[in-house]
């Protein structure tokens, strides 16, 4: 079944509101999940409403009412305690002061503690692209451990994503949205779902290759780092701890390797917003050139494919999953809304 990407966004909008979400958090946090779905990572879209978002509501580990403050402003560069903010709009926020902010320096460096989850990274950096901007997001994941050290161990940090967004003139902007793991946690917990085996490479127990994505959860198996098996595997474990380094120590969030409380969330964020064209004309005329000449040697380059089906699903509809739509339908009882399928 699908859905139209408005009626999603409109249907997901109403659930955050009726949580008690302001109008345009909610807004925004809806548009951070549709962007998922529309752009084929469903691991990161509405599915988790019922999975992610709903419980860090209800618990209060994310606070509806949150007031967000700016503990240091020094002309482009911020720090800000997200008062347990919904990580959806909060991120976004930042990347819309980020890109504020570079508008009059030529660049804007937002660093965030006590935030909590923030979505697809994409979201957020394509955010600043859409503002001219070159946009990089990245985000711990708290004091949530999931994958150890390349010599093995214990678990030290969580997936650590990355997001780097460029305009590209005439051509679809570059975005780039990755975990620093071999695969997201999303997308394991997806295949488990769904009854299926994870791809060799995506989970291991320290002695081999492990398929059953239960294991993650169950502590029989553990994520690995990109250039997983090998000597590479050490870039992938960098790359994670160069996040956790620009996204939470800094701010101050809570660290992986330091899990002394799994359920503090405390994640940190980083949103770095560069304005090209201030530093320099001809930005624009070069990124044409640059991913122009990519195309023109028959390759692609990340942002390509999403756009694609990006215009897809607005021409088709947003496939859902029977699990997922089941789901949709069931929040939409609990909380009183009108369903999906009546939009």
């Amino acid at each position: 079944m699908s859905s139209t990407p408005a009626a999603l966004t409109a249907f997901t909008t109403e659930v955050f509101t009726t949580l008690g979400l302001p109008d345009e958090d909610a807004a925004v946090s809806a548009r951070a999940l549709v962007h998922a779905d529309t752009r084929g990572i469903s691991s990161h879209g509405v599915a988790n409403l019922s999975r992610v978002y709903l419980p860090l509501l209800r618990s209060g580990r994310a606070r509806q009412e949150a007031k967000p403050e700016r503990l240091v402003d020094r002309g482009p560069a911020l720090l800000v305690d997200g008062d347990r903010a919904l990580g959806l709009w909060l991120a976004a926020a930042a990347v819309d002061l980020a890109a504020l902010r570079a508008a009059d320096y030529g660049v804007g460096v937002v660093s965030v503690r006590n935030g909590t989850h923030f979505g697809a990274a994409g979201f957020h950096a394509l955010r600043a692209a859409e503002q001219g901007m070159v946009g990089v997001v990245l985000a711990n994941c708290g004091h949530q451990a999931l994958a150890p050290g390349p010599s093995g161990g214990r678990k030290l940090l969580g997936t650590n994503p990355i997001g780097i967004a460029c305009p590209a003139g005439e051509h679809p902007p570059f975005l780039l949205d990755m975990s620093t793991t071999t695969a997201p946690t999303g997308k394991v917990r997806q295949a488990a779902r769904a009854g299926a085996a994870v791809p060799t490479g995506w989970l291991t127990d320290g002695a081999g290759p492990v398929h059953d994505p239960a294991a993650l959860d169950s502590g029989a198996g553990w994520l690995t780092w990109l250039g997983a098996p090998g000597p590479a595997e050490y870039k992938g474990f960098g790359l994670g701890l160069a996040v956790e380094v620009l996204a939470a120590l800094v701010p101050g969030a809570g660290l992986g390797p330091t899990a002394d409380d799994a359920a503090d969330d405390n994640i940190g964020f980083l949103a770095l917003a560069l304005a090209p064209e201030t530093l320099r004309p001809g930005f624009a005329a070069d990124a044409d050139r640059l991913f122009g000449a990519i195309l023109d040697a028959g390759e692609t380059y990340p942002g390509i494919p999403e756009s694609r089906l990006h215009a897809e699903a607005h021409a088709r509809g947003v496939p859902l999953a029977d699990d997922v739509r089941a789901e949709l339908d069931a929040i939409a009882d609990d909380l009183g809304i009108t369903p999906l399928d009546r939009r």
